[in-house]
């Protein structure tokens, strides 16, 4: 009987939480370890914020997930790890042993200089936009809100829109301004980035562009040109880094620092330990840290988990199609679409975003 553990209950391990009865149906002990019952789909956030959808609408409870396949749920989060010994710390101060490992701990914002108070919500974990949306709508019953977002790549951008849509029940009462650094979307072809600000500017958002963010205290944003942004409420989403665990657990770690694993989604010098999503850098080709490639690492990394278990050889991950299908929610009821060099902005494209999120939580999801 080997001992499986999950470390993150994200995209990537959706698919092996799924089939979990197959491996405890063979006798495998399985445990989840996770720092709460129930994960929020980051595809959906944004729309939580924007009040298209309630939190329990994007949300798969893995503890279930877990639960329904014969395993363990632990409530923890994983503070280091312990490869020489197969070893789990967790913040509860236990630890757990393994003999197989696989990791799936997301990512973090990147941190802001300095610190925004209570009412500055980093955009991860996809949590803190629900937790958002309540107070942003207490704020706008009282009366005037400037509502700010530091940060102008992807999820700044939506995140601006649907406060904005938020902002439309309150008319006259809110400000919504978005410090995008040295510009919005930045990476991006010119058409994306026109048509994104143009849906923004609709929405009365304002871009700031050549600006960074200096320094951040509660209230207030202090701009790298003197000028001081005031807010009541703030969104921090700076773009994503990987957790510092895997350098500081003597793991060997990417380009992004995390875990770097070869062409199996497995770590090369400990090959008990597997991987996938956000926390991972692929060796044999860089991915963009974006939820498409850890959904397509999910069905991969639960054969190759099982073979781990086994005794047998994995199989190889395949990226796929690099040109992957992109969806932005705008916030007001558009999407911008982007794929094979086709870049729209309409209803239709936020018809097909939502219908694919919520086929793919829906696929997930337990009573």
């Amino acid at each position: 009987m080997a001992r499986l553990v999950l470390a993150g209950g994200g995209h990537a391990h959706l698919a092996a939480l799924k089939r979990l009865g197959k491996v405890t149906g063979r006798g495998h002990r399985v445990t989840l370890v996770s720092p709460a019952r129930v994960h929020c789909y980051s595809g959906m956030g944004p729309g939580i914020l924007g009040g298209y959808y309630r939190p329990r609408e994007a949300a798969f409870h893995v503890a279930k997930l877990a639960e329904r396949g014969g395993g363990v749920f632990r409530r923890a989060s994983v503070v280091r790890i312990r490869p020489g010994e197969r070893l789990l710390e967790l913040d509860d101060g236990s630890t757990i042993s393994y003999d197989v490992l696989s990791l799936n701990l997301g990512s973090g914002a990147r941190p802001l200089p300095g610190d925004g108070g209570p009412d500055c919500f980093p955009v991860k974990p996809v949590a803190n936009l629900a937790r958002a949306r309540l107070r942003a709508l207490r704020l706008l019953r009282r009366g005037q809100c400037n509502l700010a977002i530091f940060g102008g790549g992807p999820a700044g951008v939506e995140v601006a829109g649907n406060l904005a849509r938020l902002g439309r029940r309150f008319p006259g009462r809110v400000a919504v301004t978005l410090v995008a650094g040295h510009r919005l979307l930045h990476g991006f072809q010119e058409r994306v980035r026109r048509l994104c600000r143009e849906a923004l500017a609709d929405s009365g958002v304002t871009v700031l562009e050549d600006n960074r963010l200096e320094y951040l205290e509660p209230g207030t944003g202090m701009l790298d040109d003197g000028r001081r942004l005031p807010f009541q409420l703030a969104v921090a989403a700076p773009g994503i880094l990987p957790s510092g665990l895997m350098a500081e657990s003597g793991l060997p770690a990417g380009p992004s620092g995390g875990l770097l694993t070869d062409r199996f989604l497995r770590c090369p010098e400990h090959p008990e330990i597997f991987g996938g999503g956000d926390c991972i850098d692929f060796g044999p080709a860089p991915l963009d840290k974006v939820g498409v490639y850890a959904v397509r690492q999910g069905g991969l990394l639960a054969d190759n988990l099982l073979a781990a278990l086994d005794g047998r050889e994995p199989a190889p991950f395949d990226p796929g199609d690099p040109d992957y299908l992109l969806l932005f929610n705008l916030g007001d009821g558009t999407a911008l679409f982007r794929k094979r060099g086709i870049v729209t902005r309409s209803k239709a494209s936020w018809w097909l975003k939502d219908r694919i999120d919520r086929r793919f939580v829906r696929r997930h999801q337990v009573a």
